[in-house]
């Protein structure tokens, strides 16, 4: 009899949970249809019916990933522009030992999707979807004069990513040179030396009054 589709989606569940055990505890260096089968008591025959090969297993776990990283608790910003975009490059660093777990995964993840044409597209639409939402931040901040309009936003954007993405490499291989006080210091460092370019000022204060 053909399982209720409640079952199947509770399977499902199940399966995904599994995988993202596997990833935590090995990376994408340990991901087998065995293992999965291992952490769910099942047989790798069960699991033929959500893998039949290994490039369906790696999808799958990529999108794991990336649902876990979007449902991840993340920093309320103190405001819009410059701030909001501070926020959200600081939870993309490994500043604790959990968000350091998060990006050992993520790392590892990239030898695989480079491999295969087909994950490395999904792989890198994720990555376009993450700087458009930063590009949103740097248009604010550019309406605001925080950051220099005569740079492309888009640009602004792929650089905020980039700076961030090597920043959390070298915190992942280095962790001791590279503690959180030392990644936020650098983060407002490299903020320090973009707003320095600034080409528009900031919000008008109010002149000051003379007294003569």
């Amino acid at each position: 009899m053909t399982p209720a589709r409640g079952d199947h989606e509770a399977r499902r569940r199940d399966v995904s949970e599994a995988v993202w055990r596997v990833l935590a505890g090995r990376g994408f260096g340990g991901l087998t249809l065995r293992a999965v089968a291992a952490e769910m008591d099942a047989s790798t025959g069960l699991l033929t019916h959500y893998f039949p090969n290994k490039q369906a297993l790696l999808r799958t776990a990529l999108e794991v990933l990336d649902q876990r990283n979007q449902e991840r608790p993340r920093r309320t910003p103190p405001g819009e522009g410059l701030a909001a975009l501070r926020s959200a490059l600081l939870d993309v660093l490994p500043l604790t030992p959990e968000s350091a777990d998060s990006n050992r995964i993520w790392v590892s993840s990239w030898d695989v999707a480079l491999a295969d044409p087909e994950l490395a597209e999904a792989h890198a639409e994720r990555y376009q979807r993450s700087r458009t939402r930063l590009a949103q931040h740097v248009a604010t901040a550019q309406r605001r004069g925080e950051l220099p309009s005569g740079t492309p936003t888009e640009d602004l954007a792929a650089a905020a990513q980039g700076f961030a993405l090597g920043l959390v490499v070298q915190a992942l291989f280095a962790p001791q040179e590279f503690p959180a006080e030392r990644q936020i210091r650098l983060l407002d460092d490299w903020f320090a030396g973009v707003t320095s370019r600034s080409a528009a000022p900031g919000p008008a204060a109010a002149p000051p009054t003379g007294s003569g």
